[in-house]
């Protein structure tokens, strides 16, 4: 696993105070899908090394920890838009605003 991967998923374990193995294994897997968005959305090209590349996604932390933790807050309410219960109501944000700066490369150099 990406050493950024493994940042983030023990920083937000430790801020969600996660203890139980599958609920671990959820965000893990929101991590991971979190990293690989922001990575397609850059879109790499040939000629950008696997060094350039690892140093910029470091740049995207914050992006890929907000997009990582909104899926994981969806985790049983996927695809719902608004939510009222005992007068407490519940809407999410646009999900595009996590990826809010992540712009791809085009071109070449």
């Amino acid at each position: 696993m990406e050493p950024l991967i493994i940042e983030i998923l023990e920083d937000l374990t430790t801020e969600l105070g996660l203890k139980k193995d599958s609920d671990i294994a959820v965000l893990t897997s929101k991590v991971k899908n979190a990293y690989r968005e922001v990575k397609r959305t850059r879109n790499y090209q040939s000629y950008h090394s696997q060094e350039f590349i690892d140093k910029d996604m470091e740049n995207f932390y914050s992006n890929i920890r907000e997009l990582a933790l909104y899926d994981y807050n969806q985790v049983g309410v996927e695809g719902q838009v608004s939510h009222n219960s005992n007068g407490t109501s519940r809407t999410w944000k646009d999900r595009k605003e996590c990826l809010s700066g992540v712009t791809a490369f085009c071109g070449t150099p």
